[in-house]
Protein backbone atom coordinates (compact mmCIF):
# COMPACT_ATOMS: atom_id res chain seq x y z
CA UNK A 1 0.00 0.00 0.00
CA UNK A 2 1.57 3.25 -0.90
CA UNK A 3 2.02 6.76 1.32
CA UNK A 4 -0.85 8.86 0.21
CA UNK A 5 -3.21 10.86 2.03
CA UNK A 6 -6.94 10.68 1.32
CA UNK A 7 -8.60 13.81 2.67
CA UNK A 8 -8.50 17.29 4.30
CA UNK A 9 -10.63 18.78 6.96
CA UNK A 10 -10.35 22.36 8.40
CA UNK A 11 -11.14 23.37 11.94
CA UNK A 12 -12.27 27.01 12.55
CA UNK A 13 -10.22 29.26 14.86
CA UNK A 14 -11.81 29.33 18.34
CA UNK A 15 -13.83 25.68 17.82
CA UNK A 16 -10.66 23.56 19.68
CA UNK A 17 -10.56 23.50 23.04
CA UNK A 18 -7.21 25.55 24.17
CA UNK A 19 -5.68 22.86 26.34
CA UNK A 20 -6.83 19.62 24.92
CA UNK A 21 -7.13 16.45 27.74
CA UNK A 22 -5.65 13.59 27.83
CA UNK A 23 -7.11 10.12 27.26
CA UNK A 24 -7.80 8.18 30.28
CA UNK A 25 -8.37 4.43 29.92
CA UNK A 26 -10.43 3.42 33.63
CA UNK A 27 -12.98 0.74 34.09
CA UNK A 28 -16.07 3.42 32.84
CA UNK A 29 -14.07 3.79 29.50
CA UNK A 30 -13.34 -0.20 29.21
CA UNK A 31 -17.26 -0.95 29.83
CA UNK A 32 -18.25 2.18 27.44
CA UNK A 33 -15.73 0.62 24.70
CA UNK A 34 -16.83 -2.45 25.20
CA UNK A 35 -20.31 -1.29 24.77
CA UNK A 36 -19.76 0.26 21.67
CA UNK A 37 -17.35 -2.87 20.20
CA UNK A 38 -20.12 -4.71 21.28
CA UNK A 39 -18.00 -7.27 22.91
CA UNK A 40 -18.54 -8.27 25.91
CA UNK A 41 -15.93 -7.95 28.16
CA UNK A 42 -15.73 -11.10 30.31
CA UNK A 43 -15.73 -13.01 26.82
CA UNK A 44 -12.55 -10.63 26.10
CA UNK A 45 -11.27 -11.46 29.32
CA UNK A 46 -11.46 -15.08 28.88
CA UNK A 47 -9.93 -15.21 25.33
CA UNK A 48 -7.15 -12.72 26.98
CA UNK A 49 -6.67 -15.58 29.55
CA UNK A 50 -6.45 -18.14 26.80
CA UNK A 51 -4.13 -16.50 25.14
CA UNK A 52 -1.60 -15.75 28.28
CA UNK A 53 -2.12 -19.72 28.59
CA UNK A 54 -0.55 -20.49 25.61
CA UNK A 55 2.17 -18.26 25.69
CA UNK A 56 3.16 -19.63 29.08
CA UNK A 57 2.84 -23.43 27.58
CA UNK A 58 5.28 -22.51 24.47
CA UNK A 59 8.73 -24.08 25.08
CA UNK A 60 7.43 -27.20 27.34
CA UNK A 61 7.32 -30.67 26.31
CA UNK A 62 10.67 -30.63 24.33
CA UNK A 63 13.04 -33.44 24.71
CA UNK A 64 16.65 -34.54 24.12
CA UNK A 65 19.39 -31.84 23.72
CA UNK A 66 16.48 -29.17 23.77
CA UNK A 67 15.46 -30.06 26.83
CA UNK A 68 19.05 -29.78 27.98
CA UNK A 69 19.64 -26.74 26.97
CA UNK A 70 16.22 -25.29 28.27
CA UNK A 71 17.17 -26.60 31.57
CA UNK A 72 20.92 -24.89 31.30
CA UNK A 73 19.57 -21.61 30.57
CA UNK A 74 17.47 -21.53 33.76
CA UNK A 75 20.39 -22.60 35.65
CA UNK A 76 22.56 -19.46 34.02
CA UNK A 77 19.60 -16.97 35.01
CA UNK A 78 19.22 -18.71 38.28
CA UNK A 79 23.11 -18.10 38.60
CA UNK A 80 22.85 -14.45 37.96
CA UNK A 81 22.48 -12.15 40.78
CA UNK A 82 21.13 -8.17 40.35
CA UNK A 83 23.24 -5.53 41.76
CA UNK A 84 21.28 -2.93 43.67
CA UNK A 85 20.41 -0.77 41.53
CA UNK A 86 19.11 1.41 44.90
CA UNK A 87 22.56 1.91 45.82
CA UNK A 88 23.56 4.35 42.58
CA UNK A 89 20.16 6.29 43.36
CA UNK A 90 21.33 7.28 46.87
CA UNK A 91 22.64 11.11 47.58
CA UNK A 92 26.60 10.59 48.05
CA UNK A 93 28.86 13.64 49.70
CA UNK A 94 31.44 13.95 47.54
CA UNK A 95 33.76 14.75 50.69
CA UNK A 96 33.41 11.22 51.74
CA UNK A 97 35.51 8.30 51.37
CA UNK A 98 34.36 4.76 50.22
CA UNK A 99 35.09 2.18 53.00
CA UNK A 100 38.01 0.22 52.30
CA UNK A 101 37.13 -3.55 51.26
CA UNK A 102 38.25 -6.34 53.06
CA UNK A 103 42.00 -7.93 52.20
CA UNK A 104 41.54 -10.74 49.80
CA UNK A 105 43.76 -13.98 51.27
CA UNK A 106 47.01 -13.92 50.00
CA UNK A 107 48.64 -16.58 47.97
CA UNK A 108 52.17 -17.79 49.53
CA UNK A 109 54.88 -17.21 47.79
CA UNK A 110 53.26 -14.65 45.03
CA UNK A 111 56.05 -12.95 43.59
CA UNK A 112 53.61 -9.85 43.56
CA UNK A 113 53.16 -8.96 47.22
CA UNK A 114 56.56 -7.26 47.45
CA UNK A 115 54.37 -4.07 45.62
CA UNK A 116 51.47 -4.38 48.13
CA UNK A 117 48.83 -4.13 44.97
CA UNK A 118 46.22 -5.25 47.37
CA UNK A 119 47.08 -1.78 49.63
CA UNK A 120 46.67 0.06 46.51
CA UNK A 121 43.57 2.05 46.71
CA UNK A 122 44.19 2.73 50.71
CA UNK A 123 46.91 5.09 50.00
CA UNK A 124 46.48 8.54 51.92
CA UNK A 125 44.40 11.34 50.58
CA UNK A 126 46.41 13.87 49.07
CA UNK A 127 45.32 17.15 50.22
CA UNK A 128 43.20 19.43 47.64
CA UNK A 129 45.14 21.93 45.23
CA UNK A 130 44.59 24.50 42.80
CA UNK A 131 41.00 25.63 41.81
CA UNK A 132 39.14 22.65 42.26
CA UNK A 133 40.71 21.86 45.76
CA UNK A 134 36.92 22.48 47.92
CA UNK A 135 34.93 20.20 45.33
CA UNK A 136 34.74 17.37 47.75
CA UNK A 137 32.57 20.44 49.86
CA UNK A 138 29.73 19.63 47.11
CA UNK A 139 26.56 16.91 47.26
CA UNK A 140 25.22 14.91 43.83
CA UNK A 141 21.81 14.78 43.27
CA UNK A 142 19.75 12.36 41.15
CA UNK A 143 17.87 15.70 39.93
CA UNK A 144 16.81 18.99 40.21
CA UNK A 145 13.88 18.50 42.24
CA UNK A 146 15.95 17.35 45.10
CA UNK A 147 18.40 19.97 44.72
CA UNK A 148 17.76 22.58 47.64
CA UNK A 149 19.62 25.62 45.96
CA UNK A 150 17.56 25.20 42.72
CA UNK A 151 14.92 26.99 43.11
CA UNK A 152 13.25 26.90 39.16
CA UNK A 153 12.11 23.54 39.35
CA UNK A 154 10.93 21.72 36.24
CA UNK A 155 7.25 21.01 35.82
CA UNK A 156 7.02 18.79 33.37
CA UNK A 157 3.40 18.71 32.70
CA UNK A 158 3.34 22.52 32.64
CA UNK A 159 5.57 22.42 29.57
CA UNK A 160 3.34 19.57 28.13
CA UNK A 161 0.77 21.41 28.61
CA UNK A 162 2.36 24.63 26.78
CA UNK A 163 2.88 22.43 23.66
CA UNK A 164 -0.51 21.39 23.23
CA UNK A 165 -2.01 24.69 24.07
CA UNK A 166 -4.06 25.77 20.58
CA UNK A 167 -4.70 29.51 20.58
CA UNK A 168 -8.31 30.78 20.01
CA UNK A 169 -6.66 32.59 16.72
CA UNK A 170 -5.40 28.75 15.12
CA UNK A 171 -6.55 26.60 13.00
CA UNK A 172 -6.51 22.75 12.84
CA UNK A 173 -6.04 20.68 10.13
CA UNK A 174 -7.05 17.17 9.95
CA UNK A 175 -5.76 14.72 7.36
CA UNK A 176 -6.53 11.07 7.11
CA UNK A 177 -2.98 9.41 6.12
CA UNK A 178 -1.66 6.09 5.25
CA UNK A 179 2.09 5.33 5.35
CA UNK A 180 3.83 2.49 5.68
CA UNK A 181 0.95 0.49 5.83
CA UNK A 182 -0.57 2.24 8.98
CA UNK A 183 -3.14 4.50 8.85
CA UNK A 184 -3.76 7.14 10.82
CA UNK A 185 -5.02 10.62 11.48
CA UNK A 186 -2.83 13.59 11.58
CA UNK A 187 -4.25 16.76 13.37
CA UNK A 188 -1.65 19.70 12.44
CA UNK A 189 -1.53 23.40 14.17
CA UNK A 190 -1.83 26.25 11.43
CA UNK A 191 -0.73 29.81 12.63
CA UNK A 192 -1.52 32.01 9.79
CA UNK A 193 0.35 35.19 11.71
CA UNK A 194 3.08 33.21 11.87
CA UNK A 195 3.11 31.81 8.75
CA UNK A 196 3.66 28.13 10.26
CA UNK A 197 2.21 24.76 10.35
CA UNK A 198 2.99 21.73 12.19
CA UNK A 199 2.09 18.34 13.81
CA UNK A 200 0.00 18.56 17.37
CA UNK A 201 -1.31 14.79 17.95
CA UNK A 202 -2.10 11.34 16.12
CA UNK A 203 -4.84 9.26 16.32
CA UNK A 204 -4.35 5.54 15.00
CA UNK A 205 -6.82 4.13 12.84
CA UNK A 206 -7.94 0.58 12.46
CA UNK A 207 -8.21 0.60 8.42
CA UNK A 208 -7.54 2.68 5.31
CA UNK A 209 -8.97 6.24 5.74
CA UNK A 210 -10.94 7.42 2.48
CA UNK A 211 -12.95 10.74 3.87
CA UNK A 212 -13.55 13.23 7.17
CA UNK A 213 -16.22 15.31 7.83
CA UNK A 214 -16.15 17.66 10.82
CA UNK A 215 -18.84 18.49 12.93
CA UNK A 216 -19.47 20.12 16.36
CA UNK A 217 -21.96 17.97 17.77
CA UNK A 218 -21.17 15.62 20.65
CA UNK A 219 -22.57 11.83 19.77
CA UNK A 220 -24.97 10.25 22.50
CA UNK A 221 -21.91 7.60 23.10
CA UNK A 222 -18.85 10.26 23.72
CA UNK A 223 -17.70 10.65 27.09
CA UNK A 224 -18.72 14.84 26.82
CA UNK A 225 -22.10 13.60 26.78
CA UNK A 226 -22.06 11.26 30.04
CA UNK A 227 -23.63 12.74 33.05
CA UNK A 228 -21.43 14.73 35.36
CA UNK A 229 -21.55 16.32 38.91
CA UNK A 230 -18.78 18.31 38.25
CA UNK A 231 -20.14 19.97 34.43
CA UNK A 232 -22.84 20.08 32.61
CA UNK A 233 -23.51 17.82 29.52
CA UNK A 234 -21.82 19.46 26.50
CA UNK A 235 -23.69 20.77 23.82
CA UNK A 236 -20.84 21.77 21.43
CA UNK A 237 -17.39 20.22 21.07
CA UNK A 238 -14.44 19.45 18.46
CA UNK A 239 -15.32 16.40 16.41
CA UNK A 240 -14.35 14.20 13.29
CA UNK A 241 -16.03 11.74 11.92
CA UNK A 242 -13.56 8.63 9.63
CA UNK A 243 -15.30 6.54 6.49
CA UNK A 244 -12.68 3.68 6.08
CA UNK A 245 -12.42 0.62 4.12
CA UNK A 246 -14.03 -1.22 6.68
CA UNK A 247 -18.33 -0.59 6.88
CA UNK A 248 -18.10 1.16 9.78
CA UNK A 249 -17.86 4.86 10.95
CA UNK A 250 -16.29 6.20 13.37
CA UNK A 251 -15.91 9.64 15.13
CA UNK A 252 -13.38 10.97 16.89
CA UNK A 253 -13.00 13.89 19.68
CA UNK A 254 -10.08 16.37 18.61
CA UNK A 255 -9.67 17.68 21.95
CA UNK A 256 -8.48 14.60 23.23
CA UNK A 257 -4.88 13.38 22.57
CA UNK A 258 -3.34 9.86 22.91
CA UNK A 259 -7.47 8.56 22.72
CA UNK A 260 -7.01 4.93 22.05
CA UNK A 261 -11.09 4.30 20.82
CA UNK A 262 -13.30 6.58 19.37
CA UNK A 263 -16.26 8.66 20.72
CA UNK A 264 -18.58 6.80 18.74
CA UNK A 265 -19.16 3.96 16.24
CA UNK A 266 -22.01 3.81 13.57
CA UNK A 267 -22.42 0.30 12.11
CA UNK A 268 -22.40 -3.19 13.52
CA UNK A 269 -18.84 -4.61 14.03
CA UNK A 270 -20.00 -7.73 15.40
CA UNK A 271 -22.23 -8.11 12.48
CA UNK A 272 -20.17 -7.00 9.49
CA UNK A 273 -17.03 -8.39 11.31
CA UNK A 274 -14.86 -6.41 9.02
CA UNK A 275 -11.53 -7.70 10.33
CA UNK A 276 -12.81 -11.52 10.38
CA UNK A 277 -11.82 -12.29 5.99
CA UNK A 278 -14.39 -14.85 4.74
CA UNK A 279 -12.76 -16.96 1.65
CA UNK A 280 -15.18 -17.60 -0.77
CA UNK A 281 -13.28 -20.78 -1.72
CA UNK A 282 -12.64 -24.15 0.36
CA UNK A 283 -9.20 -26.03 0.84
CA UNK A 284 -5.72 -25.00 0.08
CA UNK A 285 -6.67 -23.09 -2.84
CA UNK A 286 -9.04 -20.16 -1.79
CA UNK A 287 -9.74 -17.16 -3.60
CA UNK A 288 -8.65 -13.89 -3.35
CA UNK A 289 -12.29 -12.61 -2.95
CA UNK A 290 -13.77 -11.84 0.08
CA UNK A 291 -17.92 -13.17 0.39
CA UNK A 292 -20.12 -10.72 0.33
CA UNK A 293 -21.57 -9.42 3.13
CA UNK A 294 -24.99 -9.56 3.46
CA UNK A 295 -27.38 -5.79 2.84
CA UNK A 296 -28.66 -4.36 5.68
CA UNK A 297 -30.43 -1.09 5.77
CA UNK A 298 -29.55 -0.62 9.31
CA UNK A 299 -25.73 -0.44 9.01
CA UNK A 300 -23.20 -0.72 6.09
CA UNK A 301 -21.77 -3.33 4.57
CA UNK A 302 -18.93 -2.12 2.31
CA UNK A 303 -16.68 0.78 2.37
CA UNK A 304 -17.77 4.14 3.53
CA UNK A 305 -17.18 6.29 0.45
CA UNK A 306 -18.49 9.95 1.29
CA UNK A 307 -19.82 11.72 4.11
CA UNK A 308 -21.93 14.65 5.06
CA UNK A 309 -22.95 16.56 8.08
CA UNK A 310 -25.89 18.91 8.76
CA UNK A 311 -25.18 21.77 9.76
CA UNK A 312 -28.88 22.99 10.78
CA UNK A 313 -30.12 20.03 12.20
CA UNK A 314 -26.75 18.96 14.21
CA UNK A 315 -27.83 15.26 15.11
CA UNK A 316 -28.02 14.11 11.66
CA UNK A 317 -24.55 12.46 9.36
CA UNK A 318 -25.71 11.06 5.86
CA UNK A 319 -22.68 8.66 4.52
CA UNK A 320 -21.99 7.16 1.10
CA UNK A 321 -20.82 4.01 0.41
CA UNK A 322 -19.76 1.15 -1.92
CA UNK A 323 -22.50 -0.94 -0.78
CA UNK A 324 -24.85 1.46 -3.27
CA UNK A 325 -26.75 3.17 -0.27
CA UNK A 326 -27.06 6.17 1.32
CA UNK A 327 -27.93 6.51 4.65
CA UNK A 328 -28.95 8.66 7.50
CA UNK A 329 -27.93 8.37 11.04
CA UNK A 330 -29.04 10.25 13.93
CA UNK A 331 -26.35 11.24 16.43
CA UNK A 332 -29.06 10.79 19.73
CA UNK A 333 -29.56 7.14 19.26
CA UNK A 334 -27.36 5.08 21.16
CA UNK A 335 -25.45 2.61 19.00
CA UNK A 336 -24.11 0.67 22.10
CA UNK A 337 -25.12 -3.49 22.91
CA UNK A 338 -26.52 -1.54 25.35
CA UNK A 339 -29.13 0.41 23.31
CA UNK A 340 -32.96 -0.04 23.49
CA UNK A 341 -34.33 -1.28 20.16
CA UNK A 342 -31.74 -3.85 19.01
CA UNK A 343 -31.77 -3.50 15.07
CA UNK A 344 -33.91 -0.05 15.37
CA UNK A 345 -30.87 1.19 16.62
CA UNK A 346 -28.98 1.70 13.21
CA UNK A 347 -29.53 3.88 10.78
CA UNK A 348 -32.41 6.07 10.48
CA UNK A 349 -32.68 5.50 7.32
CA UNK A 350 -31.19 3.53 4.07
CA UNK A 351 -31.75 5.37 0.04
CA UNK A 352 -31.44 2.78 -2.60
CA UNK A 353 -31.14 5.81 -5.53
CA UNK A 354 -28.21 4.28 -7.41
CA UNK A 355 -26.95 1.73 -8.98
CA UNK A 356 -23.27 1.56 -7.84
CA UNK A 357 -21.06 2.58 -5.59
CA UNK A 358 -21.84 5.59 -4.20
CA UNK A 359 -19.17 8.18 -4.21
CA UNK A 360 -19.89 11.87 -2.70
CA UNK A 361 -23.06 13.08 -0.56
CA UNK A 362 -23.82 16.42 0.62
CA UNK A 363 -26.74 18.34 2.45
CA UNK A 364 -27.56 21.81 0.97
CA UNK A 365 -27.10 24.20 3.36
CA UNK A 366 -30.26 26.50 2.13
CA UNK A 367 -32.60 23.40 2.41
CA UNK A 368 -30.89 21.24 5.27
CA UNK A 369 -33.55 18.06 4.32
CA UNK A 370 -32.23 17.79 0.41
CA UNK A 371 -29.24 15.55 -0.49
CA UNK A 372 -27.24 15.43 -3.21
CA UNK A 373 -25.04 11.70 -3.84
CA UNK A 374 -23.14 11.15 -7.24
CA UNK A 375 -21.89 7.01 -8.08
CA UNK A 376 -20.05 5.17 -10.00
CA UNK A 377 -23.43 4.66 -12.09
CA UNK A 378 -22.50 7.76 -13.88
CA UNK A 379 -25.45 9.65 -12.57
CA UNK A 380 -25.87 12.55 -9.41
CA UNK A 381 -28.91 12.21 -7.83
CA UNK A 382 -31.00 15.59 -5.60
CA UNK A 383 -33.79 14.52 -3.18
CA UNK A 384 -35.73 15.70 -0.05
CA UNK A 385 -34.57 13.24 2.41
CA UNK A 386 -38.00 12.91 3.94
CA UNK A 387 -39.21 11.56 0.13
CA UNK A 388 -36.75 10.21 -1.35
CA UNK A 389 -38.67 9.11 -4.56
CA UNK A 390 -39.74 12.03 -5.52
CA UNK A 391 -36.05 13.28 -6.56
CA UNK A 392 -34.64 14.55 -9.36
CA UNK A 393 -30.89 13.36 -11.35
CA UNK A 394 -28.76 13.80 -14.12
CA UNK A 395 -26.65 11.58 -16.58
CA UNK A 396 -23.57 13.03 -16.32
CA UNK A 397 -21.35 10.55 -18.55
CA UNK A 398 -18.63 9.54 -16.89
CA UNK A 399 -17.96 8.42 -12.89
CA UNK A 400 -18.20 10.69 -10.38
CA UNK A 401 -15.32 12.14 -8.21
CA UNK A 402 -16.55 14.41 -6.08
CA UNK A 403 -19.65 17.20 -6.03
CA UNK A 404 -20.14 20.27 -4.08
CA UNK A 405 -23.24 22.48 -3.65
CA UNK A 406 -22.95 26.11 -4.53
CA UNK A 407 -23.22 28.55 -1.32
CA UNK A 408 -24.40 31.39 -3.14
CA UNK A 409 -26.74 29.78 -5.27
CA UNK A 410 -28.79 27.40 -3.42
CA UNK A 411 -30.09 25.63 -6.69
CA UNK A 412 -26.42 25.08 -8.17
CA UNK A 413 -24.10 22.28 -7.92
CA UNK A 414 -20.50 21.45 -9.26
CA UNK A 415 -19.84 17.78 -10.37
CA UNK A 416 -16.11 16.63 -11.05
CA UNK A 417 -15.76 13.73 -13.10
CA UNK A 418 -13.25 11.03 -13.97
CA UNK A 419 -12.70 11.96 -17.68
CA UNK A 420 -11.24 15.32 -16.17
CA UNK A 421 -14.77 17.39 -16.73
CA UNK A 422 -16.39 19.54 -14.15
CA UNK A 423 -19.99 20.27 -14.90
CA UNK A 424 -22.79 22.54 -13.36
CA UNK A 425 -26.08 22.18 -12.66
CA UNK A 426 -29.41 23.81 -11.63
CA UNK A 427 -31.57 21.33 -9.73
CA UNK A 428 -34.51 23.33 -10.18
CA UNK A 429 -34.20 22.04 -14.08
CA UNK A 430 -33.30 18.20 -13.59
CA UNK A 431 -35.64 15.69 -14.75
CA UNK A 432 -37.31 13.22 -12.63
CA UNK A 433 -36.66 10.43 -15.01
CA UNK A 434 -33.18 9.93 -16.29
CA UNK A 435 -33.74 8.79 -19.48
CA UNK A 436 -34.70 12.86 -20.30
CA UNK A 437 -31.75 14.72 -21.57
CA UNK A 438 -30.71 16.92 -18.62
CA UNK A 439 -27.59 19.24 -19.96
CA UNK A 440 -25.62 21.16 -17.90
CA UNK A 441 -25.27 24.81 -17.08
CA UNK A 442 -22.13 24.94 -18.81
CA UNK A 443 -18.77 22.96 -18.83
CA UNK A 444 -15.31 22.87 -17.74
CA UNK A 445 -12.03 21.18 -19.16
CA UNK A 446 -10.23 21.18 -15.81
CA UNK A 447 -7.45 18.47 -15.84
CA UNK A 448 -5.64 15.82 -17.74
CA UNK A 449 -7.14 12.92 -16.10
CA UNK A 450 -9.32 12.58 -13.55
CA UNK A 451 -11.02 15.70 -10.98
CA UNK A 452 -10.12 13.88 -7.61
CA UNK A 453 -10.34 16.96 -5.58
CA UNK A 454 -13.27 20.01 -6.05
CA UNK A 455 -14.40 23.00 -3.42
CA UNK A 456 -16.41 25.80 -4.04
CA UNK A 457 -15.32 29.39 -1.76
CA UNK A 458 -17.42 30.26 0.71
CA UNK A 459 -15.85 33.95 0.57
CA UNK A 460 -16.12 34.70 -2.46
CA UNK A 461 -18.43 34.19 -4.95
CA UNK A 462 -17.70 32.14 -8.12
CA UNK A 463 -14.22 30.99 -6.82
CA UNK A 464 -13.51 27.29 -7.60
CA UNK A 465 -10.49 25.12 -6.46
CA UNK A 466 -10.36 22.13 -8.32
CA UNK A 467 -7.05 19.31 -7.92
CA UNK A 468 -6.51 16.29 -10.16
CA UNK A 469 -4.28 13.54 -11.05
CA UNK A 470 -1.86 15.50 -12.78
CA UNK A 471 -0.58 17.02 -9.89
CA UNK A 472 -2.35 20.21 -10.34
CA UNK A 473 -4.09 22.59 -8.15
CA UNK A 474 -6.02 25.27 -10.12
CA UNK A 475 -8.19 28.47 -9.08
CA UNK A 476 -10.98 29.16 -11.34
CA UNK A 477 -13.16 32.26 -11.83
CA UNK A 478 -17.02 32.04 -12.54
CA UNK A 479 -17.99 35.48 -13.76
CA UNK A 480 -21.64 36.22 -15.22
CA UNK A 481 -22.09 38.38 -18.78
CA UNK A 482 -24.31 40.71 -17.30
CA UNK A 483 -25.43 41.40 -21.54
CA UNK A 484 -26.09 37.73 -22.11
CA UNK A 485 -26.44 36.38 -18.26
CA UNK A 486 -24.36 33.61 -19.73
CA UNK A 487 -21.56 32.45 -17.26
CA UNK A 488 -17.59 32.85 -18.22
CA UNK A 489 -15.63 30.71 -16.36
CA UNK A 490 -11.88 31.30 -16.61
CA UNK A 491 -8.26 29.96 -15.18
CA UNK A 492 -7.18 32.18 -12.36
CA UNK A 493 -3.62 30.33 -11.56
CA UNK A 494 -2.80 26.89 -11.25
CA UNK A 495 0.67 25.41 -9.26
CA UNK A 496 2.12 21.91 -8.61
CA UNK A 497 2.44 22.01 -4.87
CA UNK A 498 4.26 18.86 -4.81
CA UNK A 499 2.11 16.55 -3.11
CA UNK A 500 1.90 14.39 -6.10
CA UNK A 501 -2.01 13.09 -7.46
CA UNK A 502 -4.09 15.52 -5.54
CA UNK A 503 -7.08 13.78 -3.50
CA UNK A 504 -8.27 16.59 -1.37
CA UNK A 505 -8.82 20.30 -1.52
CA UNK A 506 -10.21 22.49 1.02
CA UNK A 507 -11.05 26.48 1.30
CA UNK A 508 -10.08 27.50 4.75
CA UNK A 509 -13.24 28.43 6.52
CA UNK A 510 -11.25 31.80 7.75
CA UNK A 511 -9.10 32.98 5.45
CA UNK A 512 -10.44 33.58 2.13
CA UNK A 513 -7.58 32.54 0.07
CA UNK A 514 -6.46 30.02 1.35
CA UNK A 515 -5.99 26.73 0.49
CA UNK A 516 -5.11 23.50 1.68
CA UNK A 517 -4.11 20.10 -0.26
CA UNK A 518 -2.88 16.84 -0.20
CA UNK A 519 -2.27 14.21 -2.31
CA UNK A 520 -0.51 10.77 -3.17
CA UNK A 521 3.02 11.70 -1.61
CA UNK A 522 1.33 12.00 1.86
CA UNK A 523 2.46 15.92 1.73
CA UNK A 524 0.27 18.42 3.10
CA UNK A 525 0.60 21.81 1.59
CA UNK A 526 -1.48 24.80 2.60
CA UNK A 527 -1.25 27.73 -0.15
CA UNK A 528 -2.29 31.20 -0.24
CA UNK A 529 -3.37 32.15 -3.63
CA UNK A 530 -2.75 36.03 -2.52
CA UNK A 531 0.54 35.36 -3.04
CA UNK A 532 0.18 35.19 -7.02
CA UNK A 533 -0.21 38.80 -8.42
CA UNK A 534 -2.94 37.70 -11.30
CA UNK A 535 -4.95 36.27 -8.50
CA UNK A 536 -4.62 39.70 -6.55
CA UNK A 537 -5.76 41.29 -10.08
CA UNK A 538 -8.85 39.33 -10.70
CA UNK A 539 -9.96 37.84 -7.36
CA UNK A 540 -8.94 41.23 -5.28
CA UNK A 541 -12.07 42.87 -6.42
CA UNK A 542 -14.30 39.96 -5.19
CA UNK A 543 -12.43 40.03 -2.00
CA UNK A 544 -13.08 43.73 -1.71
CA UNK A 545 -17.36 43.22 -2.12
CA UNK A 546 -17.19 40.85 0.91
CA UNK A 547 -15.62 43.42 2.86
CA UNK A 548 -12.36 41.44 3.01
CA UNK A 549 -9.08 43.19 3.13
CA UNK A 550 -6.21 41.27 0.93
CA UNK A 551 -3.03 40.33 2.82
CA UNK A 552 0.45 39.72 1.92
CA UNK A 553 2.44 37.17 3.31
CA UNK A 554 5.98 36.44 2.86
CA UNK A 555 6.56 32.72 2.62
CA UNK A 556 5.85 32.97 -1.31
CA UNK A 557 2.41 31.73 -0.83
CA UNK A 558 3.17 27.64 0.12
CA UNK A 559 3.50 26.86 3.70
CA UNK A 560 4.26 23.20 4.52
CA UNK A 561 5.34 20.87 7.37
CA UNK A 562 9.47 21.81 7.43
CA UNK A 563 11.78 18.63 7.47
CA UNK A 564 15.10 17.41 6.97
CA UNK A 565 15.17 16.21 4.26
CA UNK A 566 12.99 18.46 1.87
CA UNK A 567 12.21 22.13 1.61
CA UNK A 568 9.05 22.82 2.79
CA UNK A 569 8.45 25.16 0.05
CA UNK A 570 6.59 22.85 -2.13
CA UNK A 571 8.19 24.34 -5.73
CA UNK A 572 9.35 20.56 -5.81
CA UNK A 573 7.54 18.80 -8.20
CA UNK A 574 9.01 15.32 -8.78
CA UNK A 575 7.32 12.81 -10.44
CA UNK A 576 7.45 9.63 -8.58
CA UNK A 577 4.34 8.00 -10.19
Amino acid sequence: MSNLISSVAWVRRGISARHPVKYVLDDQELERVSALARIELEDARKELEQAHKAAQGMGKGAEGEEADDADADEDDESAWVDEDDDAMDEDVPMDQDEAPKPEAAKASGDDLEQYHLDDYDNDEAMPGMGPFSNIKGLTYHRNNEEDPYITLKEDEEEQEREELEVLPTDNLLVIAKTEDEVSQLEIYVYEESEENLYAHHDLMLPSFPLCLEWLDYPPISSPARQPSSSSETAQFGNFIAVGTLEPEIEIWSLDTVEAMYPDMVLGRPDKTAAHVPVPLGTGKKKRKKTKARAASTAHHVDAVLGLSWNRTHRNLLASASADRTVKLWDLNRDPTINGEGGEGEGALRSFDVHKDKVQAVQWNQAEPTVLLTGSYDRTVRTFDSRAPDAGVGAVVGADVEALRWDPWEPHGFYVSLENGLVLNFDARTLPSDLNTPSPARFMLSAHDGAVSALDVNPHIRGCLATGGTDKLVKIWNVAEDQDTGKRQVSLVTSRDLGVGKVFSTSWSPDDALTLAAAGSKAKLQVWDIGANAGARKVLGPKLAEAGRVLKEKQSGGVIGVASDEEDSSGDEGGDDE
